[in-house]
């Protein structure tokens, strides 16, 4: 069985077995007072109606819990809001991009073609979910809140500071401003909800023996990848697909490759052959860069690749072919006869130092290809075989890689998986199973391609919940007001 779906003790349980000091209740905390301490004895007893103020518990600090706690206290300044991280606030924002973070794509504006970008929610997001709050959105919030962003020539956007600090202290300083409290060192083991339609989240601390208990309005799981939040989700009534790998790169076979570490390719096309799977996937052919690791092949095109094939390279254990052509907009009849013409005019020279400029290689790749090819580098062209130029042709066109396994894409990990989108409402981001329990960010079963759109996929996640708590949470204040001056009059 899957350790998310291993739920903890009862909450009867839970109490019986820890001490009574642990557990307190108190008022909801004022929004200005950032202790973020508001909680409720398990039995999850109410204050009586009115008394209250309407409170919000985000379950993750990442970019789509704390964007959403953002927008949710602005529509709702008297919202009590509460983000509980079990490690560091937006840690993942922190390493993204090599620690400049990548915060969205500039070059996929229109819903449509954004949606593309996402091996799992392609589909679902095509329809108003960027609509709500697309890349335009996103880089005009953070430009208003003082980070300025460029956006490169492959459409990745970054702060000009190349400086994910710029992001990270943006949204960090916005959120306490606005008196969300950030509480990090926690986690939420258990959540259970009360006969009033309330939560009951057990939250434990992580570095001292403490349990306590909140008892919110509203959730928010936007734990990403985490185990966590599927316990959460499955507590709930929530069904969870399992989660796998995706963004990774690929460990070839063929350990001479090494010798071609660091060696950047602009524009590759790679076709991913899975073993024992014969359905054509169209998107397990790839264009763009490549870079040669000292374990294998990297750079965009694989890691698209991985993400497309998270699910069917799981399925194979990671091994495959992966057949690449290193000049796809050069034909294979092109190729031959370029290397014919060269060879007729550099008869005298050496094959490993004379090579056509046209096919943009560089040196070491081409003294690799001609080693593969079990050719003396020192042979002059003259002594070139037409058997042996048509192979080296062959081999740029069409040469395969054995894949032996996955590595890990630096220290990012994106997962395919997590809670169905078909059990969420889209356009709130609200749990279709459990009133006022809400999803955001790759919790879900929804992961993009490198480039910034797993990113944006959290921003527009947290900006839709967040508006849909706060619009939740000032009517309900509204309709409590007017009760109250209509008893009063």
């Amino acid at each position: 069985m899957p350790p998310w779906l291993c739920l903890p003790p009862t909450l009867a349980a839970a109490r019986r077995a820890t001490p009574s000091s642990f557990f307190r209740r108190s008022c909801l905390c004022s929004s200005s007072s950032n202790s973020g301490s508001f909680s409720a004895s398990p039995s999850g007893r109410q204050q009586e109606e009115g008394d209250e103020e309407q409170s919000l518990v985000v379950v993750g600090g990442g970019a789509a819990g704390v964007y959403a706690s953002i927008r949710a206290k602005s529509l709702a300044p008297r919202l009590n809001v509460v983000v509980i991280e079990k490690g560091k606030f937006l840690s993942k924002v922190k390493i993204s991009g090599g620690g400049r973070c990548n915060v969205t794509n500039g070059h996929h504006i229109e819903p449509m073609g954004l949606a593309r970008n996402y091996p799992r929610g392609n589909k679902e997001l095509r329809g108003s979910f960027f609509s709500a709050h697309g890349p335009q959105d996103t880089m005009r919030w953070f430009t208003d809140h003082g980070v300025e962003l460029k956006t490169e020539d492959d459409g990745r956007v970054f702060p000009v500071t190349d400086n994910s600090a710029s992001v990270v202290d943006c949204l960090l300083n916005e959120a306490r401003r606005l008196g969300v409290s950030l509480q990090a060192g926690k986690s939420v083991s258990s959540v259970s909800v009360t006969e009033h339609g309330k939560f009951i989240l057990k939250v434990e601390k992580r570095t001292i023996d403490l349990v306590d208990y909140m008892n919110p309005n509203y959730v928010l799981v936007a734990t990403g990848s985490s185990q966590q939040g599927y316990a959460i989700a499955a507590q709930l009534g929530h069904s969870i697909i399992s989660p796998v790998p995706s963004l990774f790169t690929f460990k070839i076979a063929d350990k001479r490759l090494a010798d071609l570490s660091g060696v950047t390719f602009p524009i590759v096309k790679a076709k991913m052959k899975l073993d024992g799977i014969q359905k054509i996937i169209p998107e397990l052919t790839q264009t763009g860069p490549m870079l040669v690791t000292h374990w294998g092949l990297s750079g965009p095109v694989v890691l698209r690749l991985s993400a497309w094939g998270a699910r069917e390279l799981h399925r194979c254990n990671y091994q495959g072919k992966l057949m690449v052509d290193f000049i796809p907009d050069i034909r294979i009849d092109d190729v031959k006869r370029i290397l014919f013409q060269h060879k007729d005019q550099h008869t005298k020279h050496k094959v490993n130092n004379t090579f056509p400029t046209e096919f943009g290689l560089v040196k070491r790749f081409w003294r690799f290809l001609l080693e593969q090819e079990g050719l003396d580098g020192d042979m002059h062209w003259a002594s070139m075989s037409n058997n042996h130029i048509n192979a080296i042709a062959l081999r740029l066109k069409q040469w395969i890689f054995e894949v032996v396994g996955k590595g890990q894409f630096k220290d990012e990990f994106v997962t395919a998986g997590g809670v169905p989108v078909s059990e969420i409402s889209l356009g709130t981001m609200e749990s279709k199973k459990q009133p006022k329990l809400f999803f955001a960010g790759e919790v879900l079963n929804v992961d993009g391609v490198t480039g910034g759109f797993n990113f944006q996929n959290a921003w527009t996640g947290g900006y839709i919940a967040g508006t849909s708590i706060g619009m939740m949470a000032s009517t309900s204040n509204l309709e409590k007001q007017s009760c109250l001056q209509l008893e009063g009059s």
